[in-house]
């Protein structure tokens, strides 16, 4: 499936592990009408547990989110960027979602 450019968030954090990314997209499914899944992983590094194993996480608000709905995502992504560490945007060529 294709990650339409204009609708979709593309969001990293190096340190985050394979099973938080897979708790921030099921509390970030939580908002109304936000769809979230995960990002593959661009790189063939070999396999180290320090690094995540997920490319990052793509979120897509519905057209009638409001104010409080993004203030909730923002609130979300703040709760585990605290713990570890900041949220970073990822290159929009990334057109594939993890299945």
């Amino acid at each position: 499936m294709q990650i339409s450019e204009d609708k979709g968030q593309r969001l990293t954090c190096p340190s985050l592990p394979l099973a938080v990314y897979r708790e921030v997209a099921a509390h970030l499914r939580q908002v109304r009408g936000l769809k979230a899944d995960l990002l593959p992983i661009l790189s063939s590094l070999p396999f180290d547990y320090d690094r995540s194993q997920v490319g990052g996480i793509w979120i897509e608000y519905p057209e009638d989110a409001d104010d409080r709905d993004r203030q909730r995502v923002a609130q979300i992504l703040a709760y585990y960027s605290d713990r570890f560490g900041p949220w970073q945007q990822v290159d929009a060529s990334i057109e594939t979602r993890v299945q």
